[in-house]
């Protein structure tokens, strides 16, 4: 239903901190982390729309229609939200730790054949 709230709401803040910031983000890699946020925002709300959760026309969510079922979106959004915005976290941290990873792999394994004998 609204799982892509919470990233969007991320994506928003990572955002305004890029713009704010400007050249200081380079080192963290944010315009990744933030394309990684509305690239899944972005598809989240395509589907939701696709299946008619989402309409265009006030609350915009087919869940604030009915008020016994908001406690069961805020759990969708805190859980299912939650649980996708620490995977493009924890993806956002693979892709800026894997080329250090690679080279000092590259490194060992290249002084370790300097010491190996013919």
């Amino acid at each position: 239903m609204t799982c892509f709230i919470t990233p969007m709401i991320i994506a928003i803040i990572t955002t305004l901190i890029q713009k704010t910031l400007g050249k200081k983000t380079e080192k963290l890699k944010l315009s990744i982390l933030n394309a990684l946020l509305w690239g899944g925002v972005a598809l989240l709300a395509i589907e939701h729309v696709w299946h008619g959760e989402v309409v265009l026309w006030p609350p915009f969510l087919t869940a604030m229609t009915n008020p016994a079922e908001i406690p069961v979106m805020l759990h969708e959004m805190t859980l299912v939200g939650g649980l996708m915005t620490t995977s493009i976290f924890t993806l956002w941290g693979l892709i800026l730790t894997a080329p250090k990873l690679i080279s000092t792999a590259t490194l060992y394994r290249q002084s370790k054949d300097l010491k190996s004998p013919l």
